[in-house]
């Protein structure tokens, strides 16, 4: 079987952040194991580097426009190289190969009818490389994407007959219920085709850096407008229009993207496909964004996530490993050292690491460092019993990209082995004259280690490989198909000794993220206090009435709009009791519903009973609002529903 996965590729208006990084160690994530599994695995990422925004960024810099596209991509593909991913092709839009395929496309679609001539007139956001209809606009001037002005354009354009694909996309939906992930995001999609398609304006004559219409068209002061042109990188990097070499691959089983170009893969590209006659791609990941202690990222703030100085000082496995189980695909995550800190003191240096010293330690021991696992079904049947349930139902979370339940269902084989340890205390069987028990015992985590190391293996895959050659065996297929799927266990061996995988931290080891500055009117705030009356004592409360407030952590379990109500939420929240509260919030224009169950949150739980549009709500969650918009607040780290907040 084979396996094509994609990125998006990255536009080179800056070097790669934090979100870049998790796209494509999901990627890479997924690449590496369907290559262990045993699949033909095609892994596609690379940069977008045509456009009007490009174009004006290279004159800001006093740049040639293909020098400026060249400085930044390469810091992309050095990045990726640093950091060992398993990309089988870095594509770039300014390749020929890839300009020869976009003209061969558009031939295809300009014969078949799709593409016709016309004259365009719209707003136009040249950050987003987008038009938008008046009625979308903020005010009527602002981008609805990304808040930056637009501006008029009127120009001769070609388009694609986009409103001719409106019926054809909504019954793909209907027919691939899984062809958005996570499935959440599906009804934002099939609302927006069926709010009616517009067509499509897919070149532009005032600017000239892009791809030139073919010459059989005979239309050359036309370029090729950037969502026509990127789109298609995921099938010329297969030699679409040319030798046609790997399109075989086609078509992809994943293609990741970021929650704000959901639509363009989602609406767009399977348009641009049925008009090529080709199939569509069996999966749209689309992630959320990530914040920086809770506030959202941007140049002007100075909080920006370099993935390269996380890497540099925290490691660049751990990372990998804390961006893929913090948070469940789709939703939005924060990066802050104290949950990188607790992620690698906690799971991989209690929960992993500690297991790896401690059988190092006992074999030592016991049995000069060798390990035989001949006895571990005689006395830890039960145990291999659990490890197989694991096994047996972990691995299809890969399948809906969840990769936080995935390495979360993983980690409980490592409970399981640590909770033998303590369970049989093998020091005691020692001094019993049992010395074949607790050597069972040692093989059997040896033996968990191993199988849990082969799953683990594409998200850590340095760290796998040095448990790996400790234990006396390769990760690869036929480790997989032995350890993990035929249930075999590891041969007589002897361990070697390694230093601990994952020193603890005590302290963050990076400088924190720059405080937030306070907008105009904070700034104008305590000027205007001076003036008016002191703060009366009455304004202040003392800590016995704070405590009056009973705060706890909520998980949040089911979710849903409230009808006839732009900003209502009905939320069913855990918050360790008998049954979860029904908590009515105004959070709507904040939230999509589906994108919160599983979250925690904070509830003010002693709250009294009230009543919103006829719904009882039973608490209120705690939130931050400022002109960004609003944030709920959250724990760090996952906690116990119920758990107390003070």
């Amino acid at each position: 079987m084979s396996y094509y996965v994609t990125t998006p590729i990255y536009y080179v208006n800056g070097e790669a952040h934090i979100g870049h990084a998790y796209t494509t160690f999901i990627a890479d994530a997924l690449a590496r194991y369907h290559r262990l599994i045993g699949e033909d695995v095609y892994f596609l990422t690379g940069t977008d580097e045509h456009g009007q925004k490009i174009e004006e960024s290279a004159k800001k810099f006093e740049k040639p426009t293909q020098q400026f596209a060249d400085e930044i991509s390469a810091s992309f593909r050095n990045l990726w190289d640093e950091f060992g991913i398993s990309y089988d092709q870095f594509i770039r839009t300014t390749d020929k190969d890839h300009m020869t395929g976009v003209q061969k496309a558009f031939e295809k679609m300009y014969a078949k009818g799709d593409i016709y001539k016309g004259n365009y007139e719209g707003h136009y956001c040249v950050s987003c490389e987008t038009f938008f209809p008046e009625t979308q606009l903020i005010d009527g001037e602002f981008c609805p994407d990304c808040g930056r002005s637009t501006s008029i354009v009127k120009e001769e354009s070609y388009f694609f007959k986009l409103s001719a694909y409106e019926q054809k996309l909504l019954d793909y939906y209907e027919a691939h219920q899984d062809f958005i992930l996570p499935k959440s995001r599906r009804n934002e999609v099939i609302n927006f085709v069926k709010g009616g398609l517009n067509d499509l304006s897919v070149t532009r004559t005032s600017f000239t850096w892009g791809v030139p219409l073919p010459d059989s068209v005979g239309d050359s002061k036309h370029v090729m407008y950037v969502w026509l042109d990127a789109l298609l990188n995921y099938i010329t990097a297969l030699g679409y229009g040319r030798d046609e070499a790997k399109m075989d691959f086609w078509p992809a089983q994943m293609q990741l993207v970021g929650k704000d170009i959901l639509r363009f893969h989602a609406i767009y590209w399977p348009a641009f496909l049925m008009s090529l006659d080709l199939p569509l791609p069996k999966h749209i990941g689309a992630h959320g964004w990530w914040t920086r202690d809770g506030e959202k990222m941007s140049k002007s703030k100075g909080n920006v996530v370099s993935p390269k100085e996380v890497a540099d000082v925290y490691g660049l496995e751990n990372l990998r490993y804390f961006m893929m189980r913090e948070v469940p695909f789709g939703q939005d995550g924060d990066f802050s050292q104290r949950a990188l800190i607790d992620r690698i003191n906690s799971d991989l240096s209690n929960d992993l690491g500690n297991l790896l010293n401690r059988i190092i330690g006992m074999s030592g021991k016991y049995s000069d460092f060798v390990i035989d696992s001949s006895d571990v079904m005689t006395y830890h049947k039960a145990e291999m019993e659990e490890v197989d349930a694991v096994l047996g139902s972990v691995e299809r979370f890969l399948d809906e990209v969840q990769t936080h339940r995935f390495l979360e269902e993983l980690w409980k084989l490592f409970t399981i082995g640590n909770k033998a340890i303590e369970a049989h205390a093998p020091w005691v069987k020692m001094k019993e004259g049992k010395k074949e028990e607790a050597l069972a015992l040692v093989a059997l985590v040896a033996n968990i280690l191993a199988k849990a190391s082969v799953l683990l293996h594409p998200f850590m895959p340095k760290t796998t490989a040095t448990i790996a050659d400790a234990l006396g065996f390769a990760i690869d297929t036929n480790a997989y198909n032995d350890l993990v799927k035929g249930g075999k266990l590891l041969p007589t061996f002897t361990i070697k000794k390694v230093p601990p995988l994952f020193p603890r931290i005590e302290a963050p080891l990076m400088d924190q993220a720059p405080a937030a500055q306070p907008n105009a009117k904070e700034e104008e705030a305590p000027k205007k206090a001076k003036t008016e009356e002191p703060v009366e004592a009455d304004n202040l409360i003392t800590i016995d009435q704070f405590f009056q407030t009973q705060l706890k952590i909520g998980t949040i379990v089911e979710a849903e709009e409230v009808p006839k109500s732009k900003k209502l939420l009905k939320l069913q929240v855990d918050v360790g009791e008998e049954k979860p509260r029904q908590v009515v919030a105004g959070i709507r224009e904040y939230y999509e519903a589906q994108s919160l169950v599983g979250t925690q949150v904070c509830v003010v739980a002693n709250l009294k009973p009230a009543k919103l549009m006829g719904m009882v709500s039973e608490g209120m969650l705690l939130a931050a609002k400022d002109d960004e918009g609003l944030s709920l607040m959250r724990p760090e780290a996952p906690r116990k529903a119920g758990s107390s907040v003070g």
